[in-house]
């Protein structure tokens, strides 16, 4: 996400990095790039408006203009414009019901599950899950399914109309901190949806009205929230949705000014823990390439991720292996390398080295073709040895010594970093060899 408007905004810093002094000249044409890169992001019109003039207002400050550092500068009042564009830091969910709300094909249903999920798992929840959607063939059974797979528990019925279905609910609700209702959706806002999303609010007085929103719908999303705040008049949050395949991201950035709702959490892929908090500041230091090590933590902590430093002495196949597996829980190289501050400029070379979601899969394949020994003492890899382990992962021989090239060049880079002399660059110049 964000992906193209992170680029024109590496760009367009890069472009002021050796000028010496801010001037009024340097911050109108930046400011005029800036503009046509939140446009070309499909940032709404009012928003880019207002980001462009709150900029330039700050940015035109007397003590401002004499600084020596306008790349610096720039970074820092944009980095700042972002926050405030994106909103405040709200990831406490009252006790109590929640309703879902959306168009149908929106992820509505994933999107209860992988909530009911983060908020049992990562909050300490007792948390319950109630399906509202008769309307939709197999909704209820999508929602069972998901629940029995992920330990969440569900609230079975034989009731077959969603009122029905909300007032039994309601009675076993008492028992679980918070009880998620997934409601019905429809190809578009109408009365009979509206009216039925009425008579249940009505019903379960929900402590929070999740809307949950398409990502790669643009701008479109947003007249879609629009309707449903004015039509339900008590939403308390937006999740977005497949926001990893939307590399542009001008919804999201749009979403607070427009629909003046907050969005909670962010949703991506199809399993259940893809879903996150929502975090302001992180999510505009990822625009601007700074990285976001406090995410990278927690999710360290939260898959378990051992990170245990083996000395670059003992360093073999078995533990690069235990590497590549335990960088795999991160969601691959890149889902890592997002976290890490500078690795924005690099996203093209990382293309370019071919790594995909199999890598990984590939590179364990051929450890795992090893035997004890070689695996321990990578050393005694001669060509023979590297055509049978070729022959036995079913992979060509090219492939074995990329590997071991890549082993090797890692085994040097911890060494260095055992010495202070580490360079983060070095990580994508290993994995292009």
């Amino acid at each position: 996400m964000f992906e193209i408007l992170s680029k024109k905004l590496l760009g367009i810093f890069d472009g002021i990095r050796n000028r010496g002094i801010l001037t009024t000249e340097i911050i109108d044409k930046t400011i005029r790039e800036i503009r046509v890169s939140l446009l070309e992001a499909d940032v709404a019109l009012s928003v880019v408006k207002s980001f462009t003039s709150n900029l330039k207002e700050k940015l035109n400050g007397e003590e401002i203009i004499k600084s020596t550092s306008p790349e610096q500068t720039i970074n820092k009042y944009v980095y700042d414009e972002m926050v405030n564009l994106l909103g405040v830091n709200n990831i406490t969910v009252k006790n109590g019901a929640i309703l879902m709300c959306g168009l149908q094909g929106s992820g509505k249903t994933t999107t209860s599950a992988k909530l009911a999920n983060i908020l049992q798992k990562k909050h300490n929840k007792g948390v319950l899950l109630v399906s509202l959607d008769t309307t939709r063939p197999a909704a209820i059974d999508q929602l069972r399914k998901l629940a029995k797979n992920n330990s969440l528990e569900f609230f079975e019925n034989s009731e077959n109309s969603p009122i029905s279905i909300a007032k039994q609910a309601v009675k076993v609700s008492k028992n679980f901190d918070i009880t998620v209702f997934d409601t019905a959706g429809r190809m578009y806002v109408d009365d009979n949806l509206m009216n039925e999303l009425a008579e249940l609010k009505n019903i379960i007085t929900p402590r929070e009205i999740f809307l949950v929103i398409d990502s790669m719908m643009g701008q479109d999303a947003l007249k879609t929230a629009i309707s449903f705040n004015e039509a339900i008049n008590g939403l308390s949050g937006l999740i977005m949705t497949r926001i990893d395949g939307d590399n542009r991201g001008g919804a999201c950035l749009s979403a607070k000014s427009v629909t003046n709702c907050q969005i909670r959490y962010l949703g991506m892929g199809e399993k259940i823990d893809d879903i996150e908090d929502f975090y302001p500041e992180r999510i505009a230091s990822r625009i601007m390439d700074n990285g976001d090590i406090i995410s990278l933590v927690e999710k360290v902590m939260e898959e378990n991720v051992s990170t245990e430093i083996v000395k670059s002495k003992e360093f073999n196949m078995n533990d690069m292996e235990k590497h590549l597996k335990q960088l795999e829980k991160l969601g691959g190289i890149g889902g890592f390398l997002k976290f890490i501050p500078g690795m924005g400029r690099m996203k093209d070379m990382l293309k370019e080295s071919a790594i995909d979601n199999d890598f990984i899969k590939n590179q364990v394949a051929i450890i795992r073709s090893m035997t004890k020994r070689e695996r321990t003492t990578p050393r005694i890899l001669n060509a023979s040895r590297r055509r049978r382990i070729a022959a036995g992962c079913g992979k060509p021989v090219s492939e074995v010594n990329k590997l071991i090239k890549q082993f090797e060049g890692l085994k040097n880079m911890m060494s260095k970093m055992e010495k202070g002399n580490g360079n983060p660059r070095s990580i994508m110049n290993i994995l292009g060899k």
